[in-house]
C-alpha cells in the first residue's frame, strides 16, 4: 500500500512537532524540509524521529562528493530514514551521500532518495534548464543514475511515476506535489493520492493540503481512505 508522508513546512520546530504529534497515529511519516534545516535547525529531525515515525529528511544535497558525504552523515546521526539530494550531483555524489548516510545511521535503516527533476518544473519550463531532450527523458536519465549509484528510491512527479517503472521497476518511488483539489500551487507536476497510487507510488508527500486545513486530522484520513481503496 502507498505510504503517507506529512511535509511539515513550518518556521519552528514547536509547530512542526505540535503538528507531527496531532498526525502521528494517522500517517506513515513526515518530512523535514528545508525551511526547518536552515531555520531551527537539523535537530528538528531528532525531535520528530522520537515519536516512533521514519523522517525524510528533504536536505536536496547537491554538491561535491566529501561535502555531500559529511552532510548525510550528519543526517543520519540524527535519526534521518531518507535523505534527498539532486541525481544531476552525478554518480560519485550519490554514491557519497549513500555512504554517508550509512556511516552516520550506524546500522540503522536508511536510504538516499534521488532528485529527478523537481516538481516546480514541467515540461513548459524544462527547455529553461539547459538540460537536453524532454523532462522525461531527463527523469529516466536520473533514474538510472540513481539506481547504478544505490539510491533507495528517487523523487519524481505523478505524470513521470510510469517512466521510472519502465527504467528501475523495483527502485522506491516518492511522489511530492499530491493535491485533492485541483489545486497545484508552486506543483507545477501535482496530482491527486488516487492517481499517485495507481501508477505505483510507493510514499505520497502531502503538505499544506493537510497542515494547513481546517481540521488536518480529518484531512490525513481522507487521504490514508484513498490510498486504502486503491490498494
Amino acid at each position: 500500500m502507498t505510504e503517507l508522508f506529512v511535509a511539515l513546512d513550518f518556521d519552528s520546530s514547536e509547530k512542526a512537532v505540535r503538528m507531527a504529534n496531532a498526525l502521528v497515529s494517522y500517517v506513515d511519516g513526515f518530512k523535514v524540509g528545508l525551511e526547518l534545516l536552515l531555520g531551527p535547525g537539523p535537530a528538528t529531525i531528532a525531535a520528530i524521529r522520537q515519536l516512533g515515525k521514519p523522517v525524510f529528511a528533504d536536505a536536496k544535497l547537491h554538491d561535491i562528493p566529501n561535502t555531500v558525504g559529511g552532510a548525510a552523515r550528519q543526517l543520519g546521526r540524527l535519526g534521518a530514514r531518507y535523505i534527498t539530494a539532486h541525481a544531476a550531483g552525478g554518480k560519485s555524489m550519490l554514491e557519497a551521500a549513500r555512504a554517508g548516510l550509512q556511516d552516520g545511521a550506524a546500522g540503522n535503516s536508511a536510504g538516499v532518495l534521488a532528485i529527478t527533476v523537481l516538481t516546480s518544473i514541467d515540461e513548459a519550463t524544462f527547455g529553461m534548464t539547459g538540460f537536453r531532450g524532454t523532462l522525461g527523458e531527463q527523469v529516466a536519465r536520473m533514474t538510472r543514475l540513481g539506481e547504478e549509484a544505490g539510491c533507495e528510491g528517487v523523487v519524481c512527479g505523478v505524470k513521470q511515476l510510469g517512466v521510472v517503472a519502465q527504467v528501475a521497476p523495483h527502485i522506491t518511488k516518492v511522489t511530492p506535489g499530491i493535491r485533492n483539489d485541483g489545486r497545484t500551487d508552486d506543483q507545477r507536476q501535482s496530482g491527486d493520492a488516487g492517481e499517485a497510487a495507481g501508477k505505483g507510488a510507493d510514499i505520497i508527500v502531502v503538505g499544506r493540503p493537510i497542515t494547513r486545513a481546517p481540521d488536518p486530522i480529518a484531512a490525513a484520513q481522507e487521504f490514508s481512505q484513498v490510498l486504502a481503496a486503491r490498494s
